[in-house]
């Protein structure tokens, strides 16, 4: 984890300190973090829906929680236009949680979570419009990287924990993967900055195509840019 952090901080100082030589007094560092709330859509989703409609709800889909950190390089290119460059970490994946679907032993509160852990280094090249003081939308493509792709799996029962295991599936998974990005946000005259918005995988998560399944982020964050 440090090591990627370091990589985002060298990468987009580099960068800043590059294009900030040639145009000093325009361009601006920023950093970000935030939530992110994934989950897949495709093929096995609507498999994994077809086994909680059978199951009578006693299999439910949720998404994962995750975050995301990063930085980036506002480069004005005219009157409340801005390109931004960003990368960041970011945590993706989806989850499924099982339940014993027997009256009797519901006191036990049986449970089985299945949870797959993705993480990327997000590449977005952004097209931020002003509109108003402070108040923007934004949109662009947005390059991934797979770092890791975990499966954790969780059983239990009256809270106590029977099984807690965790194994590598990075095997058979996109290490690139494209999405559109997009979001509103505001912008305050101190630099500190909100926004929130949707990543839209447009390539399949599976490398070898047996299955139609997609990334989808929503993001929240905070920043602040120098």
């Amino acid at each position: 984890m440090k090591k990627i952090f370091l990589l985002i901080a060298v990468v987009l100082g580099f960068a800043a300190t590059k294009v900030n030589a040639q145009q000093q007094n325009t361009v601006r560092f920023g950093v970000k973090a935030g939530v992110n709330l994934a989950e897949w859509q495709g093929e096995t989703i609507n498999s994994a829906q077809n086994l909680i409609d059978m199951t009578d709800g006693s299999v439910s889909r949720k998404m994962r929680e995750g975050f995301h950190v990063g930085g980036y390089v506002s480069i004005p290119l005219g009157t409340g236009f801005e390109i931004e460059p960003g990368l960041q970490y970011s945590q993706k994946g989806t989850r499924l949680i099982g339940k014993i679907p027997i009256e009797e032993v519901e006191f036990l509160n049986a449970n089985l979570t299945l949870t797959n852990k993705a993480e990327y280094l997000d590449m977005p090249i952004l097209a931020k419009v002003y509109i108003g003081e402070g108040f923007h939308i934004y949109g662009g493509p947005q390059v991934s990287y797979l770092i890791s792709n975990k499966v954790q799996a969780e059983a239990g029962a009256l809270g106590f924990k029977a099984l807690n295991r965790e194994w590598d599936m990075k095997d058979g998974f996109r290490e690139i993967d494209l999405a559109l990005t997009g979001g509103l946000g505001y912008r305050f005259a101190s630099g500190f900055n909100v926004s929130a918005g949707y990543d839209y995988g447009v390539n399949t998560v599976d490398s070898r195509g047996s299955f139609e399944t997609y990334n989808r982020v929503i993001k929240a964050s905070v920043g602040f840019t120098f």
